[in-house]
């Protein structure tokens, strides 16, 4: 499974996105293999990931998207947010945690 965080630039808050994931996948203890990764909103393409992870405010730009695995964020810098929607994910795809 791949978690794609998105932003405008592909740079700062993207990767910051990225960071947090990957830090709450630790912290949850979730052993299956879920790749995390970041990137601009241009190259970003429906086989790019399972689950994308953008500010709210770029969703009509994403548009091409499955809006089904598309997770808005409302706040980029909001971990309990993160958190909230990273483990939603982990229950809809039954991936346990420790």
């Amino acid at each position: 499974m791949k978690f794609l965080a998105v932003c405008q630039s592909g740079l700062g808050s993207s990767f910051m996105v990225q960071m947090n994931i990957q830090q709450i996948l630790k912290d949850e203890g979730v052993e299956e293999d879920i790749q995390v990764d970041h990137s601009d909103v241009g190259s970003t393409t429906a086989d790019s990931a399972d689950y994308f992870f953008v500010e709210s405010t770029l969703a009509a730009t994403l548009s091409n998207l499955p809006q089904d695995k598309l997770i808005l964020l409302k706040s980029l810098i909001d971990k309990d947010e993160i958190k909230q929607d990273v483990n939603d994910i982990l229950d809809k795809e039954n991936i346990s945690r420790q």
